[in-house]
This record gives C-alpha cells, sequence and structure tokens, in this order.
C-alpha cells in the first residue's frame, strides 16, 4: 500500500535556467497555465530537481519514490521550491493498481525511477529487470489508460553497447554489455509498441553521465564524481579503472531537466515516440576529470590509483544533440567546468569537506 503525504504549496519561484530561448519560453507558458505531473522516483538525484523546478513554475506535482534509493531529505529540501502543489507519495512502479491511481488526471510522466549501476546489473540482474522493464511497463499501461499526453522516461547511453563510433547518434546502436543496457533497450522497445499499439506517446532521454547536486555520495554504486569529491577532499587516493583515458560526456544535472521538459511539451511533428540523446556534445576523460576535481578539492598532486578495467563498461562516450537541438529546442546551459563549478560546494559540504 502506497502512503500519501500533501504539501501546500510555498512561495515565490526559481528561474532555474534563464537564457534558453525555447525554455525560456516554455516556463512563462508554464506558469501561465500549470500542468498536472507525475515524478517518478521523486526522491532521488534527477526526480527531486525535477520536482524542485516544476514546483518552482507553479505546477501540481504528485512525486512518487519508493524510497529503496531515494532520500525523504530529498522531498524536504524542494517541497517549499515555489508556489506549486506538491503530493508525495510512497510507492512502487511495480504495483500497476497504484500506478493507475496516480496516472488519473495527470498530464505528463517524467519517469525516472529504477535501479541504476551496471556493476549491480550484472551482480542482481533479477532486480534490474522488475525495477526498469516490469516497473516501466506496468507505468506505461497505467499512463496510456489513464490518457496521458505523454510520457517521458530515463533511458541510458548505455543503450550503445559495443557500438564504437563516435559521436552516439540515436539510430545506430550496438548490441547491450550488461544487464542494466538491457534493461534500457527492452524500455525503448515497449514505448515504441505502446505507440504503435495505443498511440501513447513518449520520449525516451538517453542520459550521458549525469552529474550535480543531490547526487548520493554513499553506497558500494555511487556515481563516480562524489566518489572522487568524497576521496580527494580528505586526501584519499581514488581509483581509475583503465589507465585513464577512457573518455565519457559528463551533462549537468541542470540540463537533464530543461531535457525533460521540453520532451514533456515539445509540438514538434515528429514527437510521436522517440529517443534523445540528453548531453553536452563534449567528451572528457577520466584523466582530464580527475585534474578538475583534485583542483577543486586542493589535493595537490596526489596520483590516482590505476586499475584494471570494469566490466560491462564502454570506452568512449560522446554524444550527437542534434536531434534534441531540432525536436526540442534543447541547448544545454552547462558544460563540465560550469557544471563542477556549481556542484563542488554540494560534493564537499555532502562529504564533510
Amino acid at each position: 500500500m502506497e502512503l500519501w503525504v500533501v504539501f501546500g504549496g510555498g512561495v515565490g519561484g526559481s528561474g532555474f535556467f534563464g537564457g534558453v530561448s525555447a525554455y525560456s519560453v516554455l516556463q512563462s507558458e508554464l506558469r501561465a497555465s500549470p500542468r498536472r505531473w507525475l515524478v517518478t522516483g521523486a526522491a532521488g538525484f534527477i526526480g527531486s530537481h525535477l520536482t524542485e523546478t516544476l514546483l518552482g513554475l507553479g505546477q501540481e506535482v504528485i512525486a512518487l519514490d519508493n524510497l529503496a534509493t531515494g532520500h525523504l531529505a530529498n522531498i524536504e529540501a524542494v517541497r517549499n521550491a515555489g508556489s506549486g502543489k506538491l503530493t508525495f507519495v510512497q510507492g512502487d512502479i511495480v504495483d500497476l493498481e497504484a500506478n493507475r491511481r496516480l496516472c488519473e488526471g495527470v498530464d505528463y510522466v517524467l519517469h525516472q525511477a529504477g535501479l541504476g549501476s551496471v556493476p549491480r546489473s550484472i551482480k542482481q540482474p533479477g532486480d534490474s529487470h522488475a525495477a526498469n522493464v516490469t516497473g516501466t511497463l506496468h507505468l506505461m499501461t497505467a499512463a496510456k489508460e489513464a490518457g496521458v499526453k505523454r510520457f517521458v522516461y530515463a533511458s541510458s547511453s548505455s543503450v550503445y553497447g559495443d557500438d564504437a563510433s563516435l559521436p552516439k547518434v540515436e539510430g545506430r546502436t550496438g548490441r547491450p554489455l550488461s544487464p542494466y543496457a538491457a534493461t534500457k533497450a527492452m524500455c525503448e522497445v515497449y514505448a515504441g509498441v505502446f505507440y504503435r499499439c495505443y498511440g501513447l506517446e513518449s520520449a525516451g532521454l538517453r542520459y550521458f553521465n549525469v552529474f550535480g547536486p543531490r547526487q548520493d555520495p554513499n553506497g558500494p554504486y555511487a556515481a563516480v564524481m562524489p566518489l572522487w569529491f568524497a576521496a580527494l577532499s580528505k586526501g584519499q587516493v581514488c581509483a581509475i579503472n583503465g589507465d585513464g583515458s577512457t573518455s565519457r560526456d559528463f551533462c549537468f544535472v541542470a540540463n537533464v531537466v530543461q531535457a525533460n521538459l521540453l520532451a514533456a511539451t515539445s509540438g514538434h511533428e515528429e514527437m510521436g515516440c522517440n529517443v534523445f540523446n540528453v548531453a553536452c556534445g563534449a567528451k572528457t576523460s577520466l584523466n582530464e576529470l580527475y585534474a578538475r576535481i583534485s583542483a577543486l578539492c586542493g589535493a595537490g598532486d596526489l596520483k590516482p590509483d590505476y586499475r584494471p578495467f570494469r566490466a560491462g563498461d564502454i570506452l568512449h562516450s560522446l554524444a550527437d544533440i542534434s536531434q534534441a537541438r531540432r525536436l526540442l529546442g534543447y541547448e544545454p546551459t552547462h558544460d563540465i567546468e560550469a557544471g563542477l563549478k556549481e556542484a563542488a560546494a554540494w560534493y564537499l559540504s555532502a562529504v564533510g569537506g
């Protein structure tokens, strides 16, 4: 059984991302005409940022999380972000009947819930499948029954698998290299089937290494940035899998929020059912990232510990974001340097640095 907690709207608003034409227009439209949104995984990293921004725009938000990896502290941190109305529901997306209740009267679904981490999926593939595939299937079912206008869901750059070509283009993928990648690929398959069979419009957002405030620095599957900030701020050696030449297209969470809201509301005729790379279109090697974080932490010339390459990971990742630009009006507001500077204070405070 799910637990519902309703919060009244706060005061004021937050112009979280100014300066982007399509997004600025959308923000004005949403303030003038509030909608009802369901955000799953709302107590997690990306979900809490989506919730915060929507509340700042005066929207009504139903925030769902089973708290398996999310934290109530994230909901508390954002619940007074603006004049919107927040209803927090502790429940699970695998519960079809609960999903049906949640989707009633909802305009847009922003689906972020699931189990991340390639290593976790290799260790526990069944758990990843249940959360990421079965949960998404049940939520899609509820959304199409409720007549939701568009279903936006978190996919992943991991769907590119063993395709070695760069940059990554949406229409060209390889074989998945982990159970996690397989679950995200299957979600995209189901989205296509639900559009062809039922007319449910959807947008899959292939995230590329998202980072920013409220990214969990604890636990065995923490992402590389919070782990490195934690280690380097304390003068501890941190590990790099491989020789450090491995590269990623790191994307600050502000860019991800922008992409979600644009994907939900875009009126482009090609939207129907589509997938989009969400990144900056620039690659950074792990050695370069280490040097940037080391400088922000004042770690001096502390050298990393190079270890064997990790099973299931890809060597290089770089996104072509032209499709998101063309159909959504997406334009990143933060490159990796700007994102790190904005996030550094939070990372350091989170680890007591």
